[in-house]
């Protein structure tokens, strides 16, 4: 009987861009929007706060999702290129420092030694680059997917609390925004969680304490320095 295991860290790239784009848009959006009614604005200009915040945050999330992806990509790459080039220099060497990195997580010396070799034979860079670097192919920086994932979960995270501005204006508006932000917030982390195999609880709390903190304090500089409109 074969055992298969359904590991979850190839989802880390993905998963973490697209819970911070989710998150953000909710919270920034809801907590502008709360702010802005606090004011006592007019319903139009809490509607169009909104949907700048959503258009800015979404530019912003993609814009600072690649610049710092890209940071990480041009980093792997350098760190590639010198091992590239002391593999063609000195492979000897290499293939001595790869079995004793084996040695030092335990394996016996001629075991590890056979082990190197075997490796460098069939990918030297590749080993290196896994066992030494610590750059896997499940991990690699992806600046355009990181970029594309926080802008796009940003925006719909966003339109979430917008749309309940939209739909109910007046007095209500801020509990009603409020309210529905954080359940969306508690859905999002339970969902982030389970995709990410962590506890559902814990994901749902820790999402939900920190957009609570967040709308309350906008409305609490909305409330102080807010005007009349």
């Amino acid at each position: 009987m074969s055992h298969i295991e359904n590991h979850r860290s190839h989802r880390v790239g993905w998963l973490r861009a697209a819970v911070l784009g989710a998150n953000d848009g909710i919270v920034s959006t809801a907590s502008l929007i709360i702010g802005v009614a606090a004011a006592s604005s007019a319903h139009e200009g809490i509607l169009l706060a909104g949907l700048a915040g959503l258009v800015a945050g979404a530019m912003s999330m993609a814009a600072g999702e690649y610049v710092s992806v890209s940071s990480q990509s041009d980093t792997e790459k350098a760190d590639l290129a010198i091992e590239k080039k002391s593999l063609e220099q000195d492979f000897e060497s290499e293939t001595e420092e790869l079995a004793l990195i084996y040695e030092r997580r335990g394996l016996e010396s001629a075991l590890a030694n056979q082990v190197a070799k075997q490796l460098m034979a069939y990918d030297a860079l590749g080993a290196h680059a896994r066992d030494e670097i610590g750059i896997s192919e499940s991990a690699r920086a992806q600046p355009v997917q990181a970029a594309f994932s926080s802008a796009g979960t940003f925006t719909v995270g966003a339109a979430l609390p917008l749309a309940a501005a939209w739909i109910v204006p007046g007095s209500q508006l801020i509990s009603v925004v409020a309210a529905s932000s954080l359940i969306f917030l508690a859905l999002l982390g339970g969902m982030a969680a389970r995709a990410g195999g962590a506890s559902i609880a814990i994901g749902a709390i820790r999402v939900t304490f920190w957009g609570a903190l967040a709308m309350a304090l906008t409305a609490g500089v909305g409330r102080i320095f807010g005007v009349v409109a």
